[in-house]
């Protein structure tokens, strides 16, 4: 393997690894494809093989430890922002415009009018207080006030 080509066989690697995870999509292999790029990228700036070795052994180890973790998380977890419909509004925070009682009252979300109910039994939301939406039963949503009335 001549020092000149030597960078294309790490792109070839890292190509091979990026489809690996593509087909996969475990995280690992598009980490061992960037460590590849990274070696590919030495081995065209002239660095000798076994420096080549080093950085993408590195760089593997390093993604592994430290990036692939956070974008597990990243991905395992929902956004809130592709909840759609009334899902959407659970979580929400509503300005309480009439008083909301355990039997009926109004609050306002993203612009819009909703009846409400409270959450906890007993519980009274004063208008211009808020609340958080729990839950959504048919057209009421049922809150739970976050600041004292």
């Amino acid at each position: 393997m001549g020092a000149i080509h030597a960078w294309l066989w790490w792109l070839v690697a890292a190509l091979g690894l990026a489809v690996l995870e593509i087909v996969t999509t475990t995280l690992v292999f598009g980490m061992f494809a960037i460590a590849a790029g990274a070696a590919a990228l030495a081995a065209y700036l002239g660095v000798p093989f076994v420096g080549q070795a080093i950085i993408c052994a590195v760089a593997t180890i390093g993604l592994v430890i430290f990036v692939r973790p956070v974008a597990r998380r990243h991905l395992m977890r929902t956004p809130h922002e592709t909840r759609t419909g009334i899902a959407a509004l659970v979580g929400q925070t509503a300005l309480v415009l009439e008083r909301v009682d355990g039997e009926a009252g109004q609050i306002k979300v993203r612009g819009e009018v909703w009846s409400a109910r409270a959450y906890e039994p007993g519980q009274v939301l004063e208008p211009g207080s808020r609340a958080d939406i729990i839950e959504i039963t048919g057209a009421i949503a049922l809150v739970y006030g976050t600041e004292p009335s």
